[in-house]
């Protein structure tokens, strides 16, 4: 396998992938958005261990009975969620042979699904039928689905700025780490959200 870079005169000229890899890792940005989401993984843990806690432990957790949550409609949209880590591999695997059409295409569909994601999550809400103070499973389960909506919204915006620099020609096969940020985090976003939907939704 091989990288591509583009030279002065147009041309592209291959680049040993380890040679990539390696510089990629050296990144302070790169780097920098490792240790973050090291930390987010932390914070979401917390909110878990919560859920646990009241779930597995507490007698009174009122789960399954007096509240009830749409399992069939939120798989769908954790399949849209899924999906959109797909479109978001097209667009780096495509910057990186420098082909400009599956960059901008990728971006502005994983861009388009994950504002598909929040819209029907923001559906769910208003359809449940119970708010956050109405006991311990609404808070918890308020509490962890806001927090990771919070986040696709974060890097949905990414995806916004990434698609805006995209358009304008500012990512080539050699200098495209803002990109490869972006990508980190949304693929962070959907394994989080396949956890969250199986934990909360499916046991």
């Amino acid at each position: 396998m091989s990288a591509h870079a583009a030279t002065a005169g147009g041309r592209v000229q291959s680049e040993p992938a380890s040679a990539y890899h390696e510089s990629l890792l050296r990144s302070p940005v790169f780097l920098g958005m490792v240790m973050f989401i090291g930390s987010e993984i932390m914070l979401f843990a917390s909110f878990f261990t919560a859920f646990f806690y009241l779930r597995f432990v507490h007698d009174t957790y009122p789960y399954g009975g007096e509240f009830e949550i749409p399992k069939g409609p939120t798989g769908i949209n954790t399949a849209i969620l899924v999906f959109s880590s797909f479109t978001m591999h097209w667009a780096l695997v495509s910057i990186k042979r420098n082909r400009r059409f599956g960059l901008v295409a990728g971006l502005a569909l994983t861009l388009v699904l994950g504002l598909t994601f929040l819209g029907l999550q923001m559906r769910e809400y208003h359809a449940l039928g119970f708010v956050p103070s109405d006991g311990a499973f609404p808070s918890t389960f308020f509490a962890l689905t806001g927090l990771h909506g919070m986040h696709v919204f974060v890097g949905a915006t990414l995806l916004f700025i990434a698609f805006v620099r995209a358009a304008r020609g500012h990512y080539s096969a050699a200098h495209h780490i803002g990109l490869e940020v972006t990508g980190l985090y949304w693929h962070f976003v959907d394994v989080v959200w396949i956890l969250l939907y199986t934990v909360v939704y499916l046991i």
